[in-house]
């Protein structure tokens, strides 16, 4: 399945394949969690997604577009289908994302693309913000057509 194949590039890529379970899996998305085993700075994450982005050959986006927005939508649906959620679909929730790990005094950053013009990529990483322990890794892989 192409999911598996990019989450194992994904993960493999950030040293986090081995341990990692898929928290979802269904046939249009694939959510994976991990830790790396990978030795980054918290001042490095940015730059880690960058590089492996690149390495990918992923079309990075900026998630305030409205292209970001659409996808953002499709993925939401595509978990809805599997799990019940109450709350409403908003890209906000990827900044409350990030300050939720700040509260637990954690570094994060995140990227999303596009691979393959119709694979949609979600990469979020995070470290405890004093340097010491694992690099934390989810990635949301959703093909954007059947």
């Amino acid at each position: 399945m192409r999911t598996h194949n990019i989450a194992g590039l994904i993960m493999g890529g950030l040293e986090a394949f081995e341990g990692s379970r898929a928290a979802m899996d269904t046939s249009q998305m694939l959510i994976v969690r991990g830790m790396s085993r990978k030795r980054v700075q918290p001042d490095e994450l940015g730059s880690t997604l960058d590089q492996l982005l690149k390495d990918l050959g992923v079309k990075e986006m900026n998630l305030y577009s409205d292209e970001a927005g659409d996808i953002l939508g499709v993925m939401d649906e595509q978990i809805r289908s599997s799990v019940p959620i109450n709350t409403e679909t908003d890209i906000g929730g990827i900044y409350r994302l990030k300050e939720s790990f700040e509260s637990m005094n954690c570094h994060t950053d995140y990227r999303m693309g596009l691979m393959e013009g119709d694979i949609a990529i979600f990469v979020v990483i995070w470290k405890d913000k004093s340097g010491i322990g694992p690099l934390f890794v989810e990635v949301v892989i959703s093909l954007l057509e059947a």
